[in-house]
């Protein structure tokens, strides 16, 4: 069993920074395919970025050059560091892991309960 725990949320002005941190426990994030997913009030949950057990990463197009997700296998966390934030990144913002590479179609099973990231005009 995976356990996530989502921190780093909170208010920041358009053009901010704001590093969001997942503290996983039960399974090694090394051996795991995870992600980061957001979803805004009144708007479906899209995916934000993933990155692989090779490390390999991908990542919406919306956050492409502004967001980058990474993972310290030491310290067992996955981040994602979001730089020039938009007020249509406003959303809450989930890490989800599964024990499939990321490229399976296989859903992700583990998720956390979430940090909310606001974006100000």
């Amino acid at each position: 069993q995976v356990q996530l725990i989502e921190s780093g949320g909170g208010t920041v002005q358009a053009g901010g920074s704001l590093r969001l941190s997942c503290a996983a426990s039960g399974y090694r994030v090394s051996t795991l395919c995870m992600g980061w997913f957001r979803q805004a009030p009144g708007k479906e949950r899209e995916g934000v970025a993933a990155v692989d057990s090779d490390g390999s990463s991908s990542y919406a197009d919306s956050v492409k050059g502004r967001f980058t997700i990474s993972k310290d296998n030491a310290k067992n966390r996955l981040y994602l560091q979001m730089n020039s934030l938009k007020p249509e990144d406003t959303a809450m913002y989930y890490c989800a892991a599964k024990q499939w590479a990321c490229w399976d179609r296989r859903e992700f099973g583990y998720w956390g309960q979430g940090t909310q990231v606001t974006v100000s005009s």
